[in-house]
């Protein structure tokens, strides 16, 4: 019994040590490894636009390749890392950088997710206070009409 439970614990195990391996296609991969861990290095601190909750290393998106590749082209050229980065930014603005600088053009993207929660912490709160500030309404008595027809259908069901 143990013996034919060890290949499906190696093999559980295998799976639990795999890591993602990042988007980076093998043709774009720099030959001096120096760059390339410098290249590596950039694209973890540049959002992809179309995915927006990725950097452009992890994404698949076409976008992110073609920013992965002018990240590789810049830094090939002799660029130092803050000339790449201040690249980007400039074609793309702080909404490329996973964490952009604090600063007035970049107060949307710090307080605007606070903003939206306390505004729909104050929406629900909102509601449910007029909810119970509300007075309930008694039911309507019944009109003579209504209770004959009631009278009616109830005499049907027997």
């Amino acid at each position: 019994m143990r013996r034919a439970l060890l290949p499906f614990v190696l093999m559980i195990l295998g799976l639990a040590a795999v890591t993602p391996a990042g988007a980076v296609n093998p043709d774009e991969v720099l030959d001096d490894p120096v760059l390339e861990e410098r290249a590596r290095d950039i694209s973890k601190g540049l959002r992809c636009v179309v995915c927006q909750n990725q950097s452009i290393d992890d994404s698949d998106a076409d976008l992110a390749r073609d920013l992965r590749l002018i990240v590789r082209e810049r830094l090939v050229a002799g660029d130092s890392d803050a000339q790449v980065m201040d690249f980007v930014v400039d074609r793309y603005g702080d909404y490329v950088l996973l964490k952009p600088p604090f600063k007035a053009t970049t107060y949307v993207l710090w307080f605007g997710p606070i903003a939206l929660l306390l505004a729909a912490v104050f929406a629900v709160v909102s509601f449910y206070r007029g909810r119970a500030a509300a007075p309930a309404k008694a039911p309507a008595d019944l009109t003579d009409e209504e209770r004959r027809r009631l009278d009616k259908l109830l005499k049907d069901d027997r």
